[in-house]
């Protein structure tokens, strides 16, 4: 699906444009993503592992819920449509906790995809359990909770455990810190 994003500048703010999310990803212009973290009450993470058909880091297993905001959408209201669309959970946005805004650029396959994105972060509890999760065949291959000390030693190893996105190891500690001072 070819969504229409809202087109932001290097330092985050929009720029009143707008534009499809393939000619932005073909340009290299900078545009949000929402990111949402959920984690158990007993100091569990929920993690997402990444479609088979996506062309980006296939099977590696990542942030709980991810996605573009449409152009005219909020944060929040982008993090609740994802949560209802990857995993069939229908979240009240005042759960959500914004830490922060992270950086994401990168280039894939010889520079044809440029992904200069930022994620707008957000934690919340989990307010059901694993099994009634109801993840996107497109888009989810599976769900798994993990515990925090888990989920540390898969991030100290991910340079050779093909588990997490290597490249973003500062990242997942960043929003490990953040759901630890929740908990």
């Amino acid at each position: 699906m070819d969504e229409l994003i809202d087109i932001v500048d290097a330092k985050g703010n929009p720029t009143g444009k707008t534009a499809l999310k393939s000619d932005i990803h073909k340009n290299g212009w900078y545009h949000n993503t929402i990111h949402l973290w959920l984690y158990t009450p007993k100091g569990e993470i929920l993690l997402q592992q990444r479609s088979h058909k996506k062309t980006i880091y296939p099977l590696l297993w990542d942030v709980s819920v991810a996605g573009h905001i449409d152009a005219g959408e909020t944060f929040t209201e982008a993090a609740i449509r994802e949560t209802e669309e990857e995993i069939g959970l229908n979240l009240n946005k005042k759960y959500l906790i914004k830490i922060g805004t992270h950086l994401h650029k990168s280039e894939y396959n010889n520079g044809n995809i440029k992904d200069y994105e930022f994620h707008q972060v957000y934690i919340s509890k989990l307010p059901v359990s694993l099994e009634s999760l109801i993840p996107q065949e497109d888009e989810v291959e599976a769900l798994k909770l993990v515990s925090l000390d888990t989920f540390e030693s898969l991030l100290s190893n991910s340079e050779t455990n093909s588990h997490f996105i290597a490249s973003n190891k500062r990242y997942y500690e960043f929003v490990l810190k953040n759901i630890k001072a929740q908990l």
